[in-house]
C-alpha cells in the first residue's frame, strides 16, 4: 500500500503511522504533503524533492514540488492508499487538498482509499466565514467550504469525494468521538513548522489572511500567527481600537514588538500585537483576523500582496484566501459592518452541504 502522511500522524505512543505500517511489511511508498514528510521546509511555499527514507526503507514522494497529484509511476504496484494527516480546521491548510488530489488519482486508477480520521483541533461545533466562491478555487481552497469548517479530515474526505463525483473513501472513525471544543495542548504534535501549538491553530483562521498583505504574520518568531506587525504600525493605537470591539470578543490584544529572523521584514523591528484568547467558546478567529486586517490596512504603507501565491498567478492572494473579492473590497471601503457580516457562516446552507458527509453528531453553530 501507499501512505499519504507525515510525522505528526502518531499513535498514543507517538509512533508514526509510517513506522507502524513499515513494521508490518505492507508499506510500499510514502506520499508527503507541503513542508515535507518530516516538516523540514520551514518557510511557506518551499517545494521539496522526494528521497528514500533510510530507516523505513521506502521511497518518499513529494506532492509539493514538481507535482501536487500522485503520478501513475508513484503508485505503480500499489493496491490501496491510506491517508493519515493532521489537519488544523482551516480552509487554507493545504494538506486536505493534497488528500483530495490523491483521491482523484486513485479513483482514476481504481484504487481504494482509506482515511484514518483525527480530531479537528478547532473542534466540530463552530463554523465561520463565507463559503468559497468556486471561481476563486486554488490550492488554499479547492472546494466551496467555509474558512473554519468544523469537520474532521475524514468528513472532509467524504464531502470532497461527493463534490468530485468519485467513490467515497472508507473512513476509520475516531474513538471516542472527537470533542466539539478546541483541542488541548497536551496531545499536540505540530503538523507544520509554523503551527507549533494548538493555540496557533486557534488563531490561524483569521491571521492567515495577513499572508495576502505585506504585514508580518509572525513567521520568523516562536509565535507565528499569534503575533503580527509591521515596521510602520502604531501598536498602541491598534490595540486600543480593537480591544473591546465586536471583532475581539473572547480575546485581548496585547501590544507587542518583535524582530523576525526570516520572512517578511526579517531583521527589522515590527510593531503590532499578540492575540491572547481568554474564552475559546466566544472567540471567533476569523472575525478577529478581519478586524485586525481592516485597521492595519488603513496605513498607506500596508498593501496587498500581488501574485504569484500558492501556484495561483493571476488572482490576488487575499482574494483566494478569503474565497472571493468581498473581504478586500470591504477592507478598502473601511466597512466594519460588512466585515462582521462576512465573518458569519451561512449556517443553514453549510449544514445542508456538509450534513451527509458528517460522521459524528454535533449541533453546529456560527
Amino acid at each position: 500500500m501507499a501512505l499519504l502522511s507525515h510525522y505528526a500522524a502518531v499513535d498514543a505512543d507517538f509512533r508514526t503511522t509510517a513506522e507502524r505500517l513499515a513494521g508490518l511489511g505492507t508499506l510500499k511508498c510514502i506520499l508527503g504533503p507541503q513542508h515535507g514528510f518530516w516538516g523540514e521546509t520551514q518557510d511557506n511555499m518551499i517545494e521539496w524533492s522526494g528521497y528514500r527514507e533510510p530507516v523505513l526503507g521506502v521511497p518518499v514522494h513529494s506532492l509539493y514540488g514538481e507535482t501536487r497529484k500522485p503520478t501513475s509511476q508513484m503508485l505503480e504496484g500499489v493496491d490501496a492508499l491510506v491517508v493519515d494527516l493532521q489537519d488544523v480546521g482551516s480552509r487554507y491548510y493545504t494538506y486536505v487538498y493534497t488528500m483530495a488530489l490523491a483521491m482523484r488519482k486513485c479513483a482514476d486508477m481504481g484504487l481504494p482509499v482509506t482515511v484514518l480520521d483525527r480530531p479537528n483541533p478547532l473542534g466540530t461545533a463552530i463554523a465561520e466565514g463565507r463559503m468559497l466562491n468556486p471561481e476563486y478555487a486554488s490550492f488554499v481552497g479547492l472546494y466551496p467550504i467555509p474558512v473554519r469548517h468544523g469537520l474532521t479530515i475524514g468528513e472532509l474526505a467524504r464531502l470532497f469525494a461527493d463534490m468530485d463525483g468519485i467513490p467515497r473513501p472508507e473512513v476509520t472513525a475516531c474513538s471516542p468521538e472527537p470533542p466539539p471544543d478546541p483541542r488541548p495542548e497536551s496531545d499536540w504534535v505540530y503538523p507544520s513548522p509554523n503551527m507549533p501549538t494548538a493555540r496557533t491553530a486557534l488563531v490561524y483562521p483569521g491571521m492567515c489572511l495577513l499572508e495576502g498583505t505585506n504585514l508580518s504574520e509572525g513567521r520568523g518568531t516562536t509565535r507565528p500567527f499569534e503575533v503580527f506587525g509591521a515596521p510602520w504600525l502604531d501598536d498602541a493605537a491598534l490595540c486600543a481600537e480593537l480591544n473591546g470591539s465586536a471583532f475581539m470578543e473572547g480575546a485581548i490584544l496585547r501590544r507587542h514588538r518583535y524582530i523576525p529572523t526570516f520572512g517578511k521584514h526579517a531583521g527589522t523591528m515590527c510593531m503590532g500585537g499578540q492575540i491572547h484568547v481568554t474564552d475559546a467558546g466566544t472567540f471567533r478567529p476569523y472575525r478577529a483576523g478581519l478586524g485586525i486586517l481592516a485597521i492595519c490596512m488603513r496605513h498607506p504603507e500596508s498593501v496587498w500582496k500581488m501574485p504569484p501565491y500558492e501556484y495561483e498567478r493571476e488572482k490576488m492572494p487575499i482574494d483566494i484566501l478569503a474565497g472571493g473579492p468581498e473581504v478586500r473590497q470591504a477592507v478598502e471601503d473601511d466597512d466594519s459592518d460588512r466585515l462582521l457580516e462576512l465573518a458569519a457562516v451561512p449556517l443553514q446552507r453549510w449544514k445542508l452541504t456538509a450534513g451527509e458527509a458528517m460522521i459524528y453528531s454535533r449541533e453546529m453553530r456560527g
